[in-house]
């Protein structure tokens, strides 16, 4: 709401400069849209209520302003949707106007803070979802958006959103590398607003907190929607996206019957983690790329449709990337060891040597406390990944290398970094076992000898 009074302060001076009427009002004339109390819309603005008696002040957010909030865009827009089983549990007014107060404070017109605001609400709540979701670490999402440099002419999905983490890093680097590009004109910065990005889910929650994580970073009207995006009815957005971020779910619910059937011919399975693979070659245009989180056993695992989706990655398109992670970055949420793949999609091959990066380090400690650590190979990972034909002269013994597709074939399509990893042991040299022995008969005769003389001391 604080953020939305700005937006109208700023309307508002712009039509006062131009002599005109407030274009598109946040709050408009007149009395509330979303309640029949006949309470002024005026009122509802953060700079009126700020100063009010808690009491009041409670009872006005309860009763108006969050109703209002609810019913931003109408009450057919999608925002709303998203709002519509939110509640208010904010307990006591003392406790309302504390938050106020600390949040008038900060100075949330800059957009950095103001999302840093609230990726820190998010890192308090965030938990395991029942369906295997858990919020991915900011650094890791960045290491993948860097890797991929989005551009303004890219269409980006995750179909897999939760809170909309990758999307707004990947509007974070566009704003960083385009500015100029993206905001050239009325039409750039309607584009960037609405139709670059693109995100999915099948929790109502991880949507409401989503679509206003994005509004607070600035990103008005992105694509944020319900879809269940391995059901069958939704199976008409093919070629769609040139970009595709996501971790998706690694394990859940799914109902077999209801799956997508061109996805099932792709591979036939339960497992979600192999679905949503085949789902990204489907979602994603010619040409496009993709950097996904995976767990370790899509990499190695034995069934026939592990196998399948390897093959389908290494042959039928362009495998470009493993990246190895170590198995506490998901704490605490999650202990499981993972992996970053990424591929571009070509339906014409094109693999010759897949890169393959150790990485030991994030930055983090790797218990459930995640401590900073001054160790991280991110900035390793990153450099020798944008000058990765240079890697080709790099030995197996080393964190990253180059592995031709040939060899991969050859293995099966197994894409673990062990199976090429070559580990260097050290030289251990130990004494003839003639002298071990004679050393050990020796000790033994000094502990017999010992025992003797204590009998004779004690008698």
């Amino acid at each position: 709401i604080k953020r939305l009074d700005e937006l109208h302060t700023l309307r508002e001076k712009k039509a006062s400069r131009l002599g005109t009427a407030i274009e598109d009002p946040v709050f408009p004339d007149g009395s509330n849209p979303a309640t029949t109390s006949g309470t002024s819309a005026q009122d509802l603005r953060w700079s009126r209520f700020r100063d009010l008696a808690p009491e009041t002040l409670f009872n006005l957010v309860r009763d108006e302003v969050f109703p209002f909030i609810k019913n931003l865009g109408g009450a057919e827009s999608r925002y709303a949707s998203h709002m519509k089983g939110a509640l208010f549990i904010m307990p006591t007014p003392r406790l309302l106007a504390n938050v106020i107060d600390r949040l008038d404070e900060l100075p949330m017109h800059d957009r950095d803070l103001k999302g840093d605001v609230y990726e820190y609400m998010l890192g308090k709540i965030a938990s395991a979802g029942q369906n295997g979701q858990f919020r991915t670490p900011r650094h890791i999402i960045k290491l993948m958006v860097d890797m991929t440099a989005p551009t303004p002419a890219d269409v980006i999905c995750d179909p897999a959103c939760g809170t909309c983490g990758f999307l707004v890093a990947a509007g974070e680097y566009l704003r960083e590398n385009h500015q100029a590009e993206i905001f050239a004109d009325e039409a750039a910065r309607k584009r960037f607003s609405e139709e670059i990005f693109h995100g999915f889910d099948f929790d109502s929650t991880m949507l409401r907190i989503g679509s206003m994580n994005m509004m607070l970073h600035g990103i008005e009207s992105p694509d944020v929607r319900y879809k269940d995006t391995l059901e069958e009815a939704h199976a008409d957005d093919s070629g769609a996206y040139s970009l595709i971020l996501a971790n998706p779910p690694f394990a859940g619910s799914l109902d077999y019957e209801a799956t997508a059937k061109d996805l099932l011919r792709v591979v036939k399975t339960k497992k979600t983690e192999l679905l949503f693979l085949a789902l990204f070659l489907r979602l994603l245009r010619t040409g496009g790329r993709a950097a996904i989180i995976v767990p370790d056993g899509v990499l190695f695992g034995s069934s026939n449709a592990h196998k399948t989706l390897r093959k389908i990655l290494v042959e039928d398109q362009k495998l470009d990337a493993i990246i190895s992670m170590p198995s506490g970055v998901f704490k605490p949420y999650a202990g499981v060891s993972t992996a970053i793949l990424l591929f571009t999609k070509t339906n014409s091959g094109g693999t010759e040597n897949v890169w393959f990066y150790d990485m030991q380090a994030d930055g983090f400690s790797l218990d459930d406390k995640r401590n900073e650590q001054e160790t991280s190979d991110l900035d390793d990972i990153l450099q020798r990944w944008q000058n990765r034909d240079a890697e080709g002269t790099r030995a197996r013994t080393e964190q990253s290398f180059l592995v031709p597709k040939s060899e991969i074939a050859e293995n099966e399509y197994d894409l673990s970094i062990n199976r090429y990893k070559e580990i260097v042991y050290e030289e251990v040299e130990y004494d003839p076992p003639q002298e071990i022995l004679g050393e050990l008969d020796s000790l033994e005769q000094e502990i017999a000898e010992g025992i003797k003389n204590l009998k004779e001391m004690v008698g």
